[in-house]
């Protein structure tokens, strides 16, 4: 599913060459659901970046589905991420001044899809997130762990094979994250292919996760298989 050989990342920072990502390999298989383990500055969220082709690799390659997405040119990267990624990102990067049911309809619109067959879509990622009784609020007026479930309708809602989450629980209470992991199992059961950036040590010990990698200063430490 996914299959990352080799992965370097730099960029200059105040004139100082920084490595993000450190000469990385690793897979994903199908269904899978994989966690992105280290603190902050460990990598996850660049990691990310790049499965999701927002960025590109200094070194190293990215395949998605057999699809090398590292080397995509930006448009037909854009098109393939709309197609195959769900992204839940850490601070949901909604439009407050739109309603619930218009945020998750922004991905379908570059398909150019039947008004009917959108409508289905957005009620299923509606339900899927159980949020469709609140399709018809304004993002304003949710409260974090509603608006979460909004981001997690939008990066449902193209049906992607591959959902992709930064930090989603870093700004929620405990029992909003319980219900997030509920969401997660629900996802696993519609065999959605899952990497997860996270520190929380809830999800840690969860039998829903198939494999950990450990990152700190972007280079893995670490693998562990359940």
């Amino acid at each position: 599913m996914v299959k990352i050989n080799a992965l370097t990342k730099t960029f200059l920072y105040n004139q100082e060459l920084i490595t993000a990502v450190d000469n990385i390999s690793f897979e994903v298989n199908k269904n899978e659901l994989v966690l992105l383990k280290g603190k902050s500055g460990s990598g996850k969220s660049t990691i990310l970046s790049l499965i999701a082709a927002l960025s590109k690799p200094t070194k190293g390659t990215i395949f998605i589905n057999n699809t090398q997405i590292s080397k995509l040119p930006d448009s037909f990267a854009s098109e393939f991420r709309n197609k195959h990624i769900g992204f839940i990102f850490q601070k949901f990067n909604l439009i407050n001044d739109l309603d619930v049911k218009e945020n998750v309809l922004l991905p379908l619109i570059p398909q150019n899809l039947d008004k009917n067959l959108i409508e289905q879509k957005i009620s299923k990622a509606l339900n899927l997130a159980k949020i469709s009784h609140k399709k018809n609020q304004l993002i304003k007026k949710l409260s974090g762990g509603e608006q979460q479930r909004v981001a997690i309708a939008r990066a449902l809602v193209t049906e992607p094979s591959l959902i992709l989450a930064d930090e989603p629980t870093a700004n929620l209470d405990p029992n909003l994250t319980k219900n997030f992991i509920e969401i997660l199992k629900d996802l696993k059961k519609l065999n959605k292919t899952i990497i997860l950036a996270t520190h929380d040590e809830v999800f840690f010990d969860l039998d829903i996760v198939d494999k950990i990698v450990e990152l700190e200063y972007g280079k893995i430490i670490n693998v562990i298989k359940s």
